[in-house]
């Protein structure tokens, strides 16, 4: 990938907007593992070097320590058994860690990532991302979802200066984690949706180029659906590609509306719930994927509705609070006042047509639920440990987890209007 040609594309964007991310150098190739550590030295990174990684992903970048100690790093280990939550408290381990390096490299996608990016955010160091699987999208993300007692909250943090990733290494990943990148991938046509929906109705800022990029990053994994578990580096690399091109939307915005909408409000609500009965949950990508296809058929009933009508928001808030429980104070932080509060709400009647067009211009649910079966996904909340009530109890309440608008978010202020 030619970092280059992505900073002319944004340059005098039509959004008015000065696009610019802070990453230094990918590099993806067969076999380069070896090289980590001169990748680091010619990037710049300082002596004293922090080592996170857990047991499974150290075990498949093999080579990777040997790199970094023959390159003459000073390296200081964390190695994890098996890293599933990005808890606070993991955070506040590495920036301690920190203190005593001048940059991090963290081997291994999703829960390491997030915790070293968070942690390098705050204490100014240098990252460096050694991939190990395509899982996630956040690659380049200026974002960490952190759980912070049980309540899963996305900071500001840093996106790597440098992303390394052996295609060998991400052929020879689990298929599980290989679905779980598409499944996360899959989740960007509802985002997307959201995104516009949201500026249409109360102005948030949309960048047209921004959304191509995403897009145009989704339809290509899509077309890979029948490869993507296939021990092949080939399409390894696409995925991967595909997965870092939706993580530089997000650091172009410096959010993560490019890469997530509300399908990923409704994993993050069934992580925190079995969390709070002490149960981890699913891959992220898995969960994403579930709840995409979840949204989906709830957008499709929307857009044959040939128009609406607007209705007074009614919110049972006793019934919200025993939904979260002992998380319900944040949620209380984040709905006063609601988002609904934020535009006026005729404007959904008045652009009813935009709006239906908006959710017609992404494939059907049959569509992706076909492609995700063909990548071995999961599709049904059966197969990532959601219960029946948990299903329905996320797909009521979520949307009050996050103080962000999204078409579902609106549809509690609107309903089909009858001839």
């Amino acid at each position: 990938m030619n970092l280059n040609d992505v900073r002319k594309r944004f340059e005098n964007c039509p959004c008015g907007r000065k696009h610019t991310f802070d990453i230094k150098e990918i590099v993806s190739g067969s076999g380069i593992t070896a090289e980590t550590g001169d990748i680091l030295r010619r990037n710049g990174f300082g002596e004293r070097l922090l080592f996170v990684a857990d047991k499974n992903t150290l075990a498949a970048a093999k080579g990777v320590t040997e790199s970094v100690e023959r390159a003459g790093y000073k390296v200081t280990y964390k190695i994890y058994d098996d890293l599933r939550c990005a808890a606070m408290r993991e955070v506040c381990a590495i920036e301690g860690l920190l203190s005593e390096a001048d940059g991090v490299i963290s081997v291994g996608t999703g829960s390491l990532h997030d915790i070293c990016r968070l942690a390098a955010a705050r204490k100014n160091k240098q990252l460096c991302l050694f991939a190990t699987a395509p899982s996630m999208d956040g690659f380049a993300s200026y974002s960490a979802p952190i759980t912070d007692g049980n309540f899963k909250i996305t900071y500001p943090a840093k996106s790597p200066e440098v992303i390394i990733a052996d295609t060998k290494i991400l052929a020879a990943a689990p298929a599980y984690l290989k679905s779980a990148g598409f499944g996360d991938m899959v989740g960007k046509y509802v985002g997307l949706i959201d995104w516009q929906v949201s500026h249409i109705l109360s102005g948030e800022y949309y960048c047209e180029r921004v959304a191509k990029l995403t897009r145009d990053a989704v339809d290509g994994i899509i077309s890979l659906a029948d490869r993507v578990t296939a021990e092949d580096e080939e399409s390894a690399a696409a995925v991967f590609e595909g997965l870092l091109m939706t993580g530089i939307g997000m650091s172009l915005v410096k959010n993560s509306r490019p890469a997530s909408g509300t399908e990923h409000i409704l994993s993050h609500f069934w992580e925190c719930k079995k969390l709070l009965d002490g149960k981890l949950s699913d891959f992220h990508g898995r969960k994403v994927g579930v709840a995409t296809l979840l949204i989906l058929k709830k957008y499709e009933e929307f857009s044959n509705y040939e128009d609406v009508e607007i209705i007074p928001e009614e919110i049972d808030w006793q019934a919200v609070k025993k939904a979260y429980g002992a998380l319900y104070p944040e949620v209380e932080k984040l709905n006063n006042p609601p988002v609904s509060h934020e535009f006026d709400h005729n404007l959904i009647k008045e652009r009813w047509g935009e709006i239906r067009k908006i959710i017609k211009s992404v494939p059907s649910r049959a569509e992706i639920y076909g492609k995700m079966k063909q990548a071995g996904c999961a599709t049904g909340t059966e197969e990532i440990a959601v219960s029946e009530e948990l299903k329905d109890e996320g797909l009521k309440y979520h949307p009050h987890m996050r103080h962000r608008l999204s078409l579902l978010r609106a549809s509690f202020l609107f309903r089909e209007k009858k001839r």
